[in-house]
């Protein structure tokens, strides 16, 4: 088992880890924006943000809110570029450790629930309690609210971190057989792990665009 998730262990050694430093990766791609001429990529990427701009916009249904959307296309990017980094060899996955997804979660969570029950205390309670629930049901309906409100960065947290884990260790455990596989089976086996490698790209991008869109629908609740 420790052989198993040894490509998750942060330690590169007994002193100090580097694998932290993969999640700052991102950062030195930034700056070719301003330095070079518009690219494809930059191009592509533009519209990307610009799209995600005006979806984040539409969720939070506020003007109040205006620069909010800045934020989650910032997380979104920051998510992307760490959960694509962890599909190169040898470069270690930040996204796929707690230490890393609850520190993007809950203080958002937090600051999030101290806005709403500072500036909007009533709308926050009449929120326990959804609409047309009868009387005798309401305390009940209060606590199954209240539990659901407090588990929100756990949920946030803990289904990048799986999914990050479950599609690295699928990979882990198909390319450490490769060696006693026959001619044909090792043809048949990169081909799975090509497949498999275009899902975790997927996943990476579909999880990134879950965290961001998912925090943007908290923030919209607490106006």
């Amino acid at each position: 088992m420790t052989n198993l998730f040894s490509t998750f262990d942060p330690s590169t050694s007994s002193s100090i880890s580097l694998n932290w430093s993969s999640t700052f990766l991102g950062i030195l791609i930034v700056p070719l924006f301003f330095w070079l001429i518009p690219s494809r990529y930059q191009i592509m990427w533009n519209k990307i943000t610009s799209t995600l701009h005006k979806e984040f916009k539409i969720l939070l249904g506020t003007p109040k809110m205006n620069g909010s959307t800045l934020l989650f296309v910032s997380l979104f990017s920051l998510i992307l570029f760490n959960n694509f980094l962890g599909l190169f060899p040898y470069i270690f996955t930040s996204t796929s450790h707690l230490t890393m997804t609850l520190a993007l979660a809950l203080p958002l969570w937090i600051s999030f629930m101290i806005f709403g029950w500072i500036n909007n205390t009533t709308h926050m309670l009449a929120h326990l309690v959804p609409q047309g629930t009868p009387a005798a049901l309401m305390p009940f309906m209060v606590c199954i609210e209240t539990i659901s409100n407090i588990i929100r960065p756990g949920t946030l947290a803990v289904r990048l971190t799986a999914n990050m884990i479950a599609g690295h260790l699928l990979l882990t455990l198909l390319g450490n057989t490769g060696s006693k596989l026959s001619l044909l089976s090792l043809n048949l086996l990169i081909i799975a792990q090509l497949a498999l490698l275009v899902l975790e790209s997927a996943v990476a991008m579909i999880q990134s665009y879950v965290f961001a869109v998912l925090s943007t629908l908290y923030s919209s609740e607490v106006n």
